[in-house]
């Protein structure tokens, strides 16, 4: 079968033929039917993760497909439709970037409502990362003002898709013009070039932030005294400088999102937001590669021109 393998850290993938994955007791045989591109690819190929699988490694953390053969108890029947996410998929062994691939029973659930393939094996990430982000550490109200920093990113848009959804006025922030056509429907979509009536007017009581680096501080002024900054990456830099005093006056919250210690949660909301992606109230943007273009697509994500989700097609 086909495969895509990085065989030296910080090189670029090569679709390769490997043998056929053959199923151990305890685990699940999936025919991948989509396989997402994320940071977390991007950042174990580069050999600097702690995590590192065996050379020559098949990439990819997440994906979905079809039940091929599993144990008789798993509650797996062939033909299911699942997700695969965990159980050390491209962190200590190959991922899914291919057309098959054998894995723990744990990594896989079964889809409780219908997707498209390239959705399904990409949502994980941003719509669990959203509802976190919102309901349990922003802890939003209905009838707020939001304000999301990265709106037209997979992530943001989920942000500001489910901000909407509790009731939330939403403005949606982007870094270029460009970028405007692709923040959802409904929000209102600004520049950070345009953003001075955000800090003018400081009528948001919530910013969800998506981008991180040194302008953090400055864009959480945005936000009225009392309100709350919720932190959910740093693509735009891993360190900011924080003047106490300044912070002290501004009294806003600083609050971080860690999706690895939410992993359960992530999981128990997974099943709902799944169900409002089948019925169209949520949508994710995904832009498909196929196998013979994973390079393409990684460079791709790693040059910010991935419109939403980057997804492998082995077909």
């Amino acid at each position: 079968m086909r495969a895509v393998r990085f065989h030296a850290w910080g090189a670029a993938p090569v679709l390769d033929e490997v043998p056929e994955p053959v199923r151990a007791p305890g685990e699940v045989l999936v025919e991948l039917s989509a396989a997402g591109v994320s940071h977390l690819d991007v950042t174990v190929a580069s050999g600097e993760f702690d995590l590192k699988p065996s050379l020559p490694y098949v990439g990819g953390v997440e994906g979905a497909g079809t039940v091929l053969e599993a144990d008789t108890d798993s509650g797996l029947a062939p033909g299911t439709r699942v997700v695969l996410r965990g159980g050390g998929l491209g962190l200590l062994r190959d991922g899914t970037w291919a057309e098959r691939v054998s894995v723990k029973r744990k990594a896989v659930t079964a889809l409780m409502a219908p997707l498209d393939p390239a959705v399904a094996a990409s949502f994980f990430v941003p719509a669990t990362t959203a509802y976190v982000a919102l309901h349990d550490v922003g802890r939003i109200e209905s009838g707020e003002h939001v304000v999301v920093v990265g709106a037209a990113g997979a992530v943001g848009a989920m942000v500001a898709q489910q901000a909407m959804a509790a009731g939330a006025r939403v403005t949606g922030v982007v870094g270029r013009a460009d970028q405007v056509a692709d923040v959802p429907k409904g929000v209102e979509a600004v520049t950070l070039q345009d953003a001075e009536g955000l800090a003018r007017d400081r009528s948001a009581s919530l910013l969800v932030d998506t981008l991180g680096g040194a302008g953090l501080i400055s864009r959480s002024r945005w936000v009225r005294q009392g309100g709350r900054a919720v932190v959910i990456g740093y693509v735009a830099g891993p360190h900011v400088e924080l003047d106490l005093p300044s912070w002290l006056l501004d009294e806003v919250a600083l609050l971080p999102v860690n999706m690895i210690r939410q992993e359960r949660r992530a999981r128990e909301v997974s099943g709902d937001l799944v169900r409002r992606l089948s019925e169209g109230e949520l949508e994710l943007a995904v832009q498909e590669f196929g196998l013979t273009e994973a390079a393409t697509a990684l460079d791709a994500l790693r040059g910010g021109r991935v419109r939403g989700r980057a997804v492998l097609l082995p077909g």
